[in-house]
């Protein structure tokens, strides 16, 4: 299965709206599928008294609060209806993560957008979960921060809205609905999990790809990476485990201020990576063992036949001073090389002369 490969934007536009249509155009004219962006509400996110994270305050180097940081960052809703529109010009899929209600229904219901994808902050937003379910579309589930209990949670949650859209909302029901036939449907119908490490960047030894496959495992769902490590290497490994979504964040410049620039891929490495995960992709093939269409084509040149060591007389016994194996393949396997000992030529041989069966 090729990827679906999502070009992270996130916040990496700094708020200007002009940075953010031309990271459609590098996102675009990289192969992604989709390019992403993130649409929320700073006050209804976050207190004004809130933090930032640690990774926040070393990234960007300033003691700003997370508010002050996100409306920093922010783009209005007129710039993402243009930002969608330009999605269509250039034929690439706009996406946008949600971080509150508002902007969840801004996203589906002003924008259309065909998916929605749910930040791994946002996992026990049980609240933003429900309501996003309950628009019906697919989702994209981030789980970084998560063991299995958050997510099993979070699925319930999901079952629910798809399947109970309306009805009161309480933990036994949304234990009911995912336990349900009719909610692992739905589950397996709309909803991929990303493994994701969260951490900007994420150090090597912490990211466990495998968990990819303990998830795949133990939920029954396609699964993908949302990929934080420095550089592209673990993301096209991603792929050889059977990812079916890529996430990655890119900018325009590493050097730029903001939480997520340190971690993302430059234009130049975003076009890389999505070269190598198509041919990491295109290579892993049906998984059958057997000899390929090029492959046909060289065998008769790369094998060998049983040959005459020597001249060899009518009537004369095949024996191992007689008797050996060499290119090309067009001849008798040298598999049956200890079937030929002892049987007496039916004609004369000249050396190197293809032994006839």
């Amino acid at each position: 299965m090729i990827p679906f490969i999502i070009a992270e934007a996130g916040v990496n536009h700094c708020g200007d709206l002009d940075i953010a249509l031309q990271m459609i155009d590098v996102a675009a004219g990289a192969g992604a599928d989709a390019v992403k962006f993130q649409t929320y509400q700073p006050e209804q996110i976050v207190t004004a008294s809130a933090a930032k994270a640690e990774y926040q305050t070393r990234n960007t180097k300033n003691a700003e609060s997370q508010l002050d940081l996100l409306r920093r960052l922010q783009l209005d809703r007129q710039s993402f209806h243009e930002l969608a529109n330009y999605c269509s010009k250039k034929r690439i899929t706009f996406l946008s993560t949600p971080f509150d209600v508002d902007s969840l229904h801004f996203l589906t219901d002003d924008l259309d957008v065909p998916l929605i994808k749910i930040a791994s902050g946002e996992l026990t937003n049980g609240h933003l979960l429900l309501e996003a379910a309950e628009t019906g579309k697919p989702i994209i589930l981030s789980t970084g921060m998560a063991d299995l209990s958050d997510i099993e949670a979070a699925l319930g949650v999901l079952a629910f809205g798809y399947i109970d859209g309306g009805d009161d909302p309480n933990r036994g029901g949304f234990e009911e609905a995912y336990a349900s036939e009719e909610g692992k449907k739905v589950l397996l119908e709309k909803v991929t999990l990303l493994h994701c490490t969260t951490e900007y960047p994420a150090p090597m030894e912490e990211v466990n790809l495998r968990a990819m496959d303990h998830m795949r495992d133990v939920f029954g769902l396609p699964v993908g990476y949302s990929d934080h490590t420095l550089g592209s290497e673990i993301a096209i490994a991603a792929v050889s485990l059977g990812a079916e979504v890529i996430e990655k964040h890119f900018t325009m410049d590493r050097t730029l201020s903001g939480p997520d620039h340190l971690a993302s891929l430059e234009p130049p490495e975003l076009v890389g990576m999505i070269s190598a995960i198509r041919n990491a992709a295109s290579s892993l093939g049906d998984g059958i063992k057997a000899p390929t269409a090029s492959e046909n084509g060289n065998a008769q040149a790369a094998r060998r036949s049983l040959v005459a060591a020597r001249a060899i007389k009518m009537g004369e016994r095949f024996t191992s001073e007689n008797l050996t194996s060499k290119r090309p393949g067009t001849g008798i396997s040298p598999m049956h090389y200890w079937d030929w000992l002892g049987r007496v030529a039916s004609r004369n041989y000249a050396p190197d002369e293809i032994i006839e069966s």
